[in-house]
């Protein structure tokens, strides 16, 4: 028997791949539409959509992203540095920027630098490699090299939870100089003055130290009592932060903390020591986290809208990597003390 000189044209291309022909085929759309149900979604409706994803979930295809990137000059991955992943007051950041990024089509990849710099570098070096459309990171404090390697990169380059004049390129975030200064002017107004500090030995946590320092010394008030921990902070540490500050005889009758874990710990060990918080000291966290306001006292608190940042911080990089100005580079959400039992 002699081979049919005209077979059946394969879909798989020799490999078993399926291929983007072959979802199109079974959506029963066109090439062009089906490639563009995935790389940009908000340029179908949803029910191409839906019809290209149920074809992708029938067939097991996964697009080639590499082979996209080459055509498109665009990778459709974005990078995310944060200093922790066990840190929740990023956690609100992450998810919305992951969220607005995938509206448009993008996918993020996250890399946890641990609080210093080699570790960033390093990622960057990874990261930069690898060629994304955009990179996210969190603050501004970068070693010189890491600076030199974003700014040659032509990457767009959005920096967060930080504010800064002169950011590498884009920036969304607020002054913690600023939070700091605002802890001691609510601490004043309720008769408060003898402050105290309980903080991470992050960057961005030592410059709300500074805020309180600075405002605590404008004002003429007592010179503030500083206990640092190291970062990521817990509860337990806020605890023995405060029994060490307690040992050491100090007198306060504040304390501004650098996390609402902090405060929470903090808050648990005066009430072992039957201190009545916040008749005899009031507490002040940093977050607005989830159980800020179910705890007993509930805690006043500094919030960030989060969920702003990584938004804004989406749209900043989407609008590059797509070829439209960004007219405002530098965005300041700003914060707000939220006041409940605690203080």
């Amino acid at each position: 028997m002699s081979a049919d000189p005209t077979p059946a044209r394969r879909s798989r291309r020799g490999t078993g791949a399926v291929t983007l022909h072959e979802v199109a085929r079974i959506a029963g759309v066109a090439p062009i539409t089906a490639s563009r149900a995935l790389n940009t979604p908000d340029q179908v409706s949803e029910e191409v959509r839906k019809k290209v994803q149920d074809a992708i979930a029938k067939t097991g295809y996964v697009p080639n992203r590499l082979a996209g990137s080459l055509a498109s000059s665009r990778s459709k991955l974005v990078a995310a540095v944060v200093p922790t992943i066990a840190g929740p007051v990023f956690l609100e950041t992450i998810q919305s920027l992951t969220e607005a990024l995938a509206e448009k089509g993008y996918q993020l990849m996250l890399g946890q630098s641990g609080y210093a710099d080699s570790r960033e570098d390093a990622l960057l070096d990874a990261i930069i490699g690898r060629r994304p459309d955009g990179i996210v990171l969190t603050g501004i404090m970068h070693s010189e090299q890491g600076r030199q390697r974003l700014k040659a990169a032509g990457i767009p380059v959005v920096e967060t939870w930080d504010l800064t004049p002169s950011p590498i390129d884009m920036l969304v975030g607020f002054s913690h100089e600023q939070v700091g200064r605002a802890a001691v002017a609510y601490f004043k107004a309720r008769g408060r003055t003898k402050l105290a500090v309980v903080s991470g030995d992050d960057e961005r946590a030592a410059r709300r130290t500074q805020g309180v320092v600075a405002a605590a010394r404008s004002a003429h008030l007592p010179a503030v009592t500083v206990m640092n921990v190291p970062a990521p902070t817990t509860l337990r540490s806020g605890r023995e932060a405060l029994s060490e500050l307690l040992s050491s005889r100090k007198d306060f009758d504040a304390v501004f903390c650098s996390s609402d874990l902090l405060a929470l710990g903090v808050v648990t060990e005066a009430r072992s020591r039957r201190i009545p918080v916040p008749e005899q000291l009031s507490v002040m966290g940093f977050g607005d986290l989830d159980f800020a306001a179910d705890v007993l006292p509930s805690l006043t608190t500094v919030r960030v809208d989060g969920t702003a940042i990584g938004r804004k911080a989406a749209q900043f990089i989407v609008d590059r990597a797509e070829g439209r100005a960004v007219k405002d580079r530098v965005v300041d959400i700003g914060f707000e003390i939220i006041e409940r039992q605690s203080a």
